[in-house]
C-alpha cells in the first residue's frame, strides 16, 4: 500500500535505473510526485468521429482496431507496427515506428482511443506515432482522450513513465496537510489542497483546472508574501547602532570628488542616512542601471559609518570585484585616516593591507606575514571582500553597516554571522545593477525598502548597439582593430569555458585561440573564466585595467561591476543565450568615460522570437524597461544570470499573475495584523519554517 513517504523505486514497474533518472528530477517519494506539477498541458478531450478527421488536424477518435500487424520499411530501416482502427463512421490507418511489442497489447476487436495528429500521403489520411489508451469500463484514461499533463523529464525517461507514477500517487493527495486558514480559502475562495493537487494533474475540465492553479499559485505566493513581513517585523523588534549624520565631513567628502552627484544619488544617500540614524536594522535595496554610481553612494554611508565609531563591511560576489572596490575605496577617502582591509577566500591579502598595519610592521618588512583574515578585520574600519566575511570563524568588533552588492536577500543565519556575539545587529544595504520588475520587487523583495538612482552621470553617451548577422562578421573585425589602433580596448563575452559539441555555442578556450592566433595575432589578448587560479584571474585583469592587453576574452564573470573606462566595445557571442538583463550588463561595462563606446551582439541564430528579442537592447538603453521586456520574454528565473539565494523557484505562480499578488499581499497583512507571531497557527508556523529551510532563509 503507497504512503506520501513511499520510495519511487518500490512502485509498481520502476526499477533502480529509473528511480535514479527520477532522482535527477528531485523526484523520490510519493509526496514528490504529487508537488512536480505539470510545466503545460495538451487538450485531448474532444472525441471527433472518424470519418470527420482532415489533414493536418490535432484530435482525438474513439474506435476499433480492425487489423494489426508488424512490417519492414527498406525506406526508412525502420520496424513499422500498422493498424487499421474503424469506428461506424469510417476507417483510418495507423502506423507506428519501431514499436513491435504493440502487436501483443493492442488485439482486434479491442476499442481504444487515439490522439494526435492527422497526416496525409499518397495512401491518404492517417495517424503517424499517436498516443493510444484502450478504454476501459468505466475507468479514467491517462494519456488520451482527456487534458493530458506534460512534465519536464530527463534523459531516457519519457513524459508517459512520468505521468504513469503521478497517476498512482494522485490518490494520496488528500493525505497532504491542508495548511492554509479555512478563513482564508473561504475570503478568497480557494479550494482544498488535495483537490487541487489532483486537478492540477489530472484536470477534469478547464474550470476545475484554473480553479486548482490558482490555489496552488496562492500558496505559493502566501508564504513569500508572509515570510516578508515577519522578517521586517523580526528587525523592527531588533536593535541597530544609531549612526548619526556628520554634516560638515559628508560635504567636505562630496565636494572633494571631481564630479557632481546626481539627483538620483543625492536622494538615495539622503534616504540610507535617515535609515542608519535609527535604532531599527535599516532593510534597504539600492536599484541603479549600470554605471550609475551605486558605490559611491555607499561609500558616504560607509563615510558616516565611521565617523561615528563604527565599522563597515562591503561584501561583493567575485574577487576581481573586490579588489576593484577596494582600489577605487582607497582613492576615494585618501583624504581620511580611514584603516581599509581586503578579505577574499585565498587569504593571500598582504599586499593590498598597507593601510591598516601598525609602523612597526612595516618598517621591519614584515609585509608578507599579514595573511591573516581575524587581524585584517580586528584592524580595519572598512573591510571589503567577497563571501569569505560570513565564515564561521570571523568575528567583527563593532559592525555597523552591511553593504552586500549583488545578493539582494540576506537571511537571518548571515545576519548572525556577521553580528557575532553581540545584542546588535547591524544596518543593511544591498545594491544591484540589475533593476527589478515591480512584480518581482512586490513578490521578492517585499521585506526591503527601496531606492533608485535612474539617471547616469552627466558627460556619457549613449552606447550604440547592433546584432552583427555572420555575414558582416568580418566588418565587425575590421572596426574592432581601428578602435584597438587608437588606443581603446575590447571585451568579449562568450556563453561557455570550454567547447560543447551538444549545445554549439561559442566557448571562451575556441574564442581565446581564433582570436589569437587567426585574426588578431598581432595583438595582446587576454582570457578569463572562473576555473583559473584566483592569482592567474587576478592578472589578466591587472592586465587589462592597466591596457596591457588589447583583448579580454571572458565568461559572464565580467558582468557585474568591473571597470575598464579604456573599454568601449563589449563583444558578445551566442548572445541569445543570455537574458536581455544580462547583455545590458555587459554592455555596461563600456561607455564609462567620454569615448564613444559600442555593444555588438554575434548570433547565428533565425528564430524570430531571438531576433525581435535582440532588437529590444539595440532600441532600448533604460535598463528598467528591459528587466520589465526580459520578465514578458523569458520568465523571473532570467532577470538575473545565476539563481539568488534566498528566492524561491516559482513552480506554478508567475510574477504577471498581478490579482493573486494581490490577494495574497492582503491574506498576509490581515493575518499578521491579528497574529503577529502565528501563534494560535502551528501547522501555518510549520510549512513557513520548511519554506524558509528550502530557500536558505531559516
Amino acid at each position: 500500500m503507497l504512503t506520501l513517504q513511499t520510495p519511487i523505486e518500490n512502485f509498481l514497474r520502476v526499477g533502480k535505473t529509473t528511480a535514479k533518472r527520477l532522482q535527477k528530477l528531485g523526484l523520490r517519494t510519493a509526496e514528490d510526485l504529487l508537488f512536480y506539477f505539470p510545466f503545460r498541458y495538451e487538450d485531448w478531450s474532444k472525441i471527433t468521429p472518424i470519418g470527420e478527421l482532415n489533414y493536418n488536424m490535432a484530435a482525438t477518435c474513439r474506435g476499433r482496431v480492425e487489423i494489426i500487424k508488424n512490417t519492414r520499411s527498406f525506406f526508412r530501416k525502420k520496424n513499422v507496427t500498422e493498424a487499421l482502427v474503424s469506428d461506424r463512421t469510417g476507417s483510418i490507418k495507423v502506423v507506428w515506428f519501431n514499436q513491435p511489442y504493440l502487436v501483443k497489447i493492442l488485439k482486434i476487436g479491442e476499442e481504444i482511443y487515439l490522439s494526435g495528429k492527422v497526416e496525409l500521403d499518397r495512401f491518404g489520411i492517417h495517424f503517424t506515432s499517436p498516443s493510444y489508451e484502450k478504454v476501459g469500463s468505466g475507468e479514467e484514461t491517462t494519456h488520451t482522450a482527456r487534458i493530458v499533463p506534460i512534465y519536464s523529464a530527463t534523459e531516457n525517461l519519457t513524459h508517459k513513465q512520468i505521468r504513469f507514477l503521478v497517476k498512482m500517487a494522485v490518490p494520496l493527495a488528500d493525505k497532504i496537510s491542508d495548511w492554509l486558514l479555512p478563513e482564508i480559502k473561504k475570503n478568497f475562495r480557494l479550494v482544498g489542497l488535495g483537490q487541487a493537487i489532483r486537478q492540477a494533474h489530472f484536470p477534469d475540465s478547464k474550470i476545475k483546472f484554473l480553479e486548482a492553479r490558482r490555489r496552488l499559485k496562492f500558496d505559493e505566493l502566501f508564504l513569500i508574501q508572509l515570510q516578508n513581513l515577519l522578517l521586517k517585523n523580526r528587525l523592527k523588534k531588533s536593535q541597530a547602532p544609531v549612526i548619526g549624520f556628520k554634516e560638515v565631513e559628508t560635504k567636505k567628502f562630496i565636494n572633494s570628488l571631481p564630479f557632481k552627484l546626481t539627483d538620483g544619488q543625492r536622494r538615495a544617500a539622503w534616504e540610507i542616512i535617515q535609515d542608519i540614524g535609527t535604532s531599527q536594522p535599516m532593510n534597504r535595496l539600492l536599484e541603479g542601471d549600470v554605471g550609475s554610481g551605486k558605490t559611491l553612494v555607499a561609500a558616504v554611508a560607509a563615510l558616516n559609518t565611521y565617523l561615528g565609531g563604527y565599522q563597515t563591511v562591503f561584501m561583493v560576489p567575485t574577487e576581481i570585484l573586490a579588489k576593484q572596490h577596494y582600489d577605487n575605496l582607497c582613492r576615494l577617502f585618501s583624504d581620511f585616516d580611514i584603516k581599509i582591509g581586503l578579505v577574499m577566500g585565498s587569504e593571500k591579502v598582504a599586499n593590498y593591507e598597507l593601510e591598516i598595519m601598525d609602523e612597526e610592521l612595516i618598517k621591519n618588512k614584515r609585509k608578507k606575514e599579514i595573511h591573516n583574515s581575524e587581524f585584517i578585520i580586528h584592524n580595519s574600519n572598512l573591510v571589503i571582500g567577497t563571501h569569505a566575511l560570513i565564515q564561521e570563524k570571523i568575528k567583527f568588533n563593532n559592525l555597523g553597516l552591511a553593504i552586500v552588492d549583488e545578493q539582494h536577500r540576506f537571511g537571518v543565519n548571515q545576519r548572525k554571522a556577521l553580528k557575532g556575539n553581540t545584542e546588535i545587529y547591524p544596518h543593511f544595504l544591498s545594491m544591484t545593477a540589475t533593476p527589478i520588475p515591480r512584480t518581482m520587487s512586490l513578490v521578492f523583495f517585499g521585506d526591503l525598502d527601496l531606492s533608485m538612482i535612474r539617471e547616469l552621470p552627466a558627460g556619457r553617451k549613449k552606447i550604440i548597439t547592433k546584432v552583427v548577422s555572420p555575414e558582416n562578421r568580418r566588418k565587425a573585425y575590421d572596426f574592432i582593430r581601428r578602435e584597438i589602433k587608437g588606443g581603446r580596448q575590447v571585451f568579449v563575452i562568450c556563453p561557455l569555458i570550454d567547447p560543447s559539441d551538444k549545445l554549439g555555442v561559442k566557448s571562451v578556450s575556441e574564442e581565446y585561440e581564433k582570436l589569437s592566433k587567426k585574426i588578431f595575432p598581432d595583438l595582446k589578448v587576454g582570457i578569463l573564466h572562473g576555473r583559473m587560479k584566483a592569482e592567474d584571474k587576478a592578472k589578466a585583469m591587472k592586465d587589462f585595467s592597466e591596457n596591457k592587453s588589447n583583448i579580454l576574452v571572458s565568461t559572464s564573470v565580467v558582468e557585474v561591476g568591473v571597470d575598464v573606462q579604456n573599454a568601449t566595445i563589449m563583444m558578445v557571442e551566442g548572445a541569445e543565450r543570455f537574458g536581455l538583463a544580462q547583455l545590458h550588463q555587459f554592455r555596461g561595462r563600456v561607455g564609462r568615460s567620454t569615448f564613444q563606446s559600442y555593444c555588438f551582439l554575434f548570433s547565428e541564430s533565425e528564430n524570430i522570437e531571438t531576433i525581435k528579442r535582440l532588437d529590444v537592447l539595440v532600441k532600448c538603453e533604460d535598463g528598467f524597461a528591459l528587466a520589465e521586456k526580459d520578465l514578458e520574454f523569458r520568465g523571473p528565473g532570467e532577470i538575473w544570470g545565476t539563481r539568488q539565494s534566498g528566492i524561491p523557484d516559482l513552480k506554478v505562480a508567475t510574477l504577471t499573475d498581478y490579482q493573486v499578488i494581490k490577494e495574497t499581499k492582503t491574506a498576509a497583512e490581515n493575518l499578521i495584523k491579528k497574529d503577529p507571531e502565528l501563534s494560535a497557527y502551528p501547522d501555518l508556523k510549520n510549512k513557513l519554517w520548511e519554506f524558509e529551510k528550502e530557500v536558505h532563509l531559516e
